[in-house]
């Protein structure tokens, strides 16, 4: 059998090689087009055109005129590595005020709003300088009145409402450890106006409304104390450099910094990197790029380059010990094990690469088979993390129960001594290689894969090393097995750090306190001159693509079964799935029987095989069970979709019982729903359905351990061998036609001659919301999370034109009503939203939902102003016409292709409607004026009861004041989870 399999596993491996074209020239070359040289990769899939401009500004193009939008980032090599170190936070404070506008936009009257932020400038210069604290008291009692009298000449969120007037979606950024980023989506008929405001967002930067986004920014740092995954990353990085500011400064900064902020520093900080020869501009999507650089240059030539002070750390001593950290925290205890790797672009980095998806690769690595396939572990993982300096290689793993941590450890390290002694195949590099250039011939059509693989190579290479990132994959191709295992020798020794993560109370965490702060005026309702003649810049309209389902989709039979396809031109994937109108609320078992699966074997194949089967054709598949429906899905190169096809029926209807297998797994979903319930994330879903169904609900109705423990072989084979046996639809999105397809399905797929009835399902009631009533549960936490719910009236698709409208006015996104309100103008929540969200199904009730994240001290003043927006909503005649504008954009500039269309045929099939919903959406939003928002606002929203559901430390509230809301229920873990 194993030569056998060897054998097939080398043909295969030939094949697909072959069909992937692994070896290409990837080399810099020159180009000149348009009055403008640029530099590209021959054989880049992106096709990207990488610029430097006079000033020395890098642009890259990557034209895809799949769709008429463009992904923008710009991208600034400083980041949290170049903070001061005595005002560590520095470029994430600073990332927040790019939002905050300039001179001319986001003021009403720079001239005199500029002498009260000077005055604000210097008092936080005093405030961070005086020690005393009645004084600090005192002086940032003064902050807060001269910030109330400066936000009478400030438009807070202005740029939001821009960006979203001219089509924006997904306003983000981010800073990490040698980088700032600030991402954009946009129209490509907006190029025009988009230029016009980046070009003047960078220019001049105002950096107002300071004290109540350094609020939010509190409020993030509290979001981090209360989140053990970050702990873990932190105190790990910190022993892994010891020297470097990859450990020793972390993003958000420290307590002591954030308290004490300089807006002095702040600007010297812009001022000293945020220049042309240390940017990046990348955009992605549908344009000319001849035309589109003139315009950059254009724009951006105001811009002067200036000598750059690069970050140069001492080099870290190598580490010669095993060190240890022990981090507590109420999450389930966990291992970690990271080893320091070397700079970009190295041999070292590209090899840590290739080793991490040796081991871990989801299918058929080293610690996927041996750990997570034979069951040692509750979960392992790995990943190489490559920063510009240094990388991290890192292991992790959650022990069984009854296993310690250092057990799980060493489980661990036992994957790494099979490396050393090369104790795997040399297929797998192979395979490995394959599916990595699977992954990249899928992601590279997508504009978001294109800006952020850009700029990852201009963070770590300033893009020179383009080329080499390109021909990676292929020089991972030429690694033999020997080069392999001499350096897992070499490298991996007792010269790691050791993460420890207890379950248990953290006695350090230090919250950032609350301080009194006046809410600033928003002027929402005024436009800066910049705004008004921004708008005025013409735009050539798109007009809107519908899907007709008739034409767009092909429709057919294979034996009884519903067929669906839509043809791939594009490239040689392909994904197959059968579509079931079942799931676990008509079969309880089903979820238990597709978790069993990974681990049976057939008579041509074990567990283990099988996935090394699928790894080697770079293909998958996947068993998904949801509540009302399930899938199983295929995909991968065409050219091996017989023998895809072939190994998933032989699994489903030749799996073998594995009685010690079902006993492992038995223990491990046991295990899970104990680590759940000290899951701050799975506790507030548990909570939010209690809200929503009462003490019976979706989340809760749950077999009882002594029910899972009784669960047989026999029960579960006999619902995955017969479950083609229930009527699926099949659809299919590859290069075969409808005919090709069908020939293949009759060969391979087994259909019965009738299909079985399906099974009756279970049926959950949300609640009518009749009175006010608050959920609370008690969890170990520095914030407190509160949800609102009310379920509202059946879905009705011809509401739904007012619903979009009214979300996007009223709680979505930093410009909205909900947000402008209660972190900007209040600085009472980092994260905040609200939403009428549609049940997207006839039959089904809608709800309406609010949530708002906050210090625990500042819950009483967040659920009030939530509750105020609830009950009156603000007019705001530019914002609804913003929104307006914007909703309406997001249809002309939508294109649903490929595969996707099959999942809006599905999702309109459940509305009840044979048509594309956008028809009726589109033109629906057409006649709609604020009367109808407020009208559905008060139908809706206003004035209702609602169901509260909150989680926070008991210690750090008050029952009398949640009393205050309504009638106080106190869950147990019990109650929430059924268990």
């Amino acid at each position: 059998m194993l030569a056998k399999y060897k054998l097939c596993l080398i043909l295969v491996l030939l094949i697909t090689a072959n069909s992937l074209k692994a070896q290409k020239t990837y080399q810099w070359k020159t180009g000149s087009s348009g009055g403008y040289a640029y530099k590209y990769v021959s054989n880049d899939p992106t096709k990207s055109r990488f610029y430097t401009l006079k000033n020395g500004l890098t642009v890259v193009l990557s034209q895809n005129t799949k769709v008429p939008k463009i992904e923008f980032k710009l991208a600034v090599r400083a980041g949290s590595n170049t903070d001061p170190n005595n005002a560590t936070g520095l470029a994430h404070y600073l990332e927040h005020m790019l939002f905050k506008g300039t001179d001319k936009f986001g003021t009403l009257n720079y001239a005199k709003e500029k002498p009260l932020l000077d005055r604000i400038e210097m008092l936080y210069e005093q405030y961070r300088q005086t020690t005393d604290p009645l004084k600090r008291k005192a002086i940032y009692a003064e902050i807060d009145q001269v910030s109330g009298e400066a936000s009478n000449y400030s438009i807070a969120g202005e740029y939001g409402k821009m960006m979203k007037s001219i089509g924006g979606k997904n306003s983000n950024a981010h800073t990490w450890h040698e980088e700032t980023v600030y991402d954009e989506d946009f129209p490509s008929n907006a190029v025009d106006p988009f230029l016009a405001l980046q070009a003047e967002r960078f220019r001049n930067p105002v950096f107002r409304i300071f004290h109540t986004e350094l609020e939010a920014v509190y409020e993030e740092k509290n979001r981090g104390l209360d989140d053990d995954g970050r702990k873990v990353e932190e105190q790990s990085a910190a022993k892994l450099f010891p020297t470097h500011n990859y450990g020793q400064q972390t993003t958000i900064g420290t307590i002591a910094h954030l308290k004490n902020p300089s807006l002095v520093e702040i600007r010297k900080y812009y001022n000293k990197y945020y220049v042309p020869n240390n940017m990046l501009l990348v955009f992605a999507g549908d344009f000319v790029p001849d035309e589109l650089i003139k315009k950059i240059n254009h724009s951006f030539a105001y811009m002067q380059p200036k000598p750059l002070e690069l970050y140069h750390p001492a080099p870290e001593k190598p580490i010669t010990k095993i060190e240890q950290v022990d981090v507590y925290g109420p999450s389930a205890g966990s291992v970690k094990i990271s080893y320091r790797g070397a700079a970009q672009a190295t041999a070292e980095s590209r090899m840590l690469s290739l080793i991490s998806s040796i081991l871990f690769n989801g299918n058929a690595g080293l610690a996927d088979i041996n750990l997570n396939q034979q069951q040692k572990v509750q979960f392992a993982g790995g990943e190489y993390r490559q920063m510009k300096d240094y990388g991290v290689f890192s292991l992790s793993a959650q022990p069984k129960k009854g296993k310690t941590l250092d057990q799980a450890r060493q489980l661990l390290l036992d994957q790494i001594t099979l490396l050393k002694n090369g104790d795997f195949d040399e297929s797998l590099i192979k395979a490995t290689v394959a599916n990595k250039k699977l992954e990249l011939l899928k992601e590279s059509s997508q504009n978001r894969f294109r800006v952020n693989a850009i700029m990852r190579e201009f963070i770590l290479s300033r893009g020179v090393n383009w080329d080499n990132t390109l021909n990676s994959l292929d020089a991972m191709a030429g690694t033999t097995k020997k080069q392999v295992t001499d350096f897992a020798k070499q490298f991996f020794r007792d010269n790691y750090v050791l993460t420890y993560k207890h379950q248990g109370v953290d006695k350090n965490i230090v919250k950032v306190e609350k301080p009194l702060i006046t809410p600033v005026k928003t002027n929402a309702l005024a436009s800066s001159d910049f705004a008004k003649a921004l708008s005025g810049l013409p735009v050539k309209p798109i007009l809107p693509k519908f899907l007709d389902y008739k034409k767009d989709l092909n429709f057919g039979k294979a034996g009884i079964a519903d067929v669906i396809t839509v043809q791939n031109k594009d490239n040689s994937l392909f994904t197959l799935t059968y579509r079931f109108d079942i799931g676990s609320w008509n079969l309880p078992l089903l979820s238990y029987a597709a978790q069993y699966l990974p681990f049976l074997s057939t008579d041509q194949y074990s567990a283990a095989e099988i996935k090394k089967q699928f790894y080697t054709i770079a293909c998958n598949y996947n068993f998904n069970v949801d509540a009302e429906n399930a899938s199983i899905t295929i995909s991968g190169l065409q050219e091996n979709f017989d023998k895809a096809i072939t190994l998933t029926e032989q699994i489903f209807a030749g799996c073998k019982a594995d009685e010690q297998a079902l006993t492992e797994l038995k223990d491990a979903i046991l295990q899970e729903r104990e680590n759940n319930k000290s899951d701050k994330d799975y506790i507030q879903a548990g909570l939010n359905s209690y809200s929503q169904y009462g003490p019976k609900n979706p989340f809760n109705t749950n077999l009882s351990n002594d029910e899972i423990r009784k669960i047989s072989s026999a029960q579960l084979l006999s619902l995955l061998h017969s479950f083609n046996d229930y009527k699926h639809t099949i659809t299919y999105f590859g290069p075969k036609s409808m005919a090709g397809l069908r020939d293949g399905l009759t060969k391979f797929h087994h259909l019965p001659k009738a299909f079985l009835a399906e099974p009756a399902v279970r049926k959950y009631a949300p609640l009518p919301t009749d009175t006010s009533e608050v959920y609370f549960v008690d969890y170990e936490m520095v914030q407190a999370e509160v949800s609102w719910f009310r379920n509202s009236e059946n879905y009705d698709s011809k509401l739904q034109p007012k619903i979009d409208l009214f979300n996007s006015y009223f709680g979505g996104g930093m410009e909205s009503v909900v947000a402008q309100s209660i972190r900007e103008s209040k600085g009472l929540a980092y994260s905040t939203d609200a939403y009428y969200l549609s049940s997207n199904q006839k039959g089904r009730l809608n709800v309406m939902t609010a949530y708002v994240g906050s210090q625990a001290d500042k819950m009483n003043d967040a659920v009030k102003s939530m509750n105020e927006l609830l009950a009156d909503l603000p007019e705001v005649d530019q914002s609804f016409e913003v929104s307006k504008r914007n909703v309406l954009n997001g249809i002309e500039t939508s294109r649903i292709t490929d595969e996707r269309m099959i999942s809006a045929y599905f999702t309109d099939k459940r509305r009840g409607l044979a048509h594309d919903s956008r028809i009726d959406l589109y033109e629906g939003l057409k006649p709609l004026t604020f009367e109808d928002i407020k009208v559905f606002h008060k139908e809706h929203v206003a004035g209702k009861p609602y169901k509260y559901a909150i989680i926070a430390a008991e210690k750090n509230i008050k029952m009398e004041d949640l009393q205050q809301l309504g009638k106080v229920t106190k869950l147990s873990l019990e109650e929430i989870f059924g268990y």
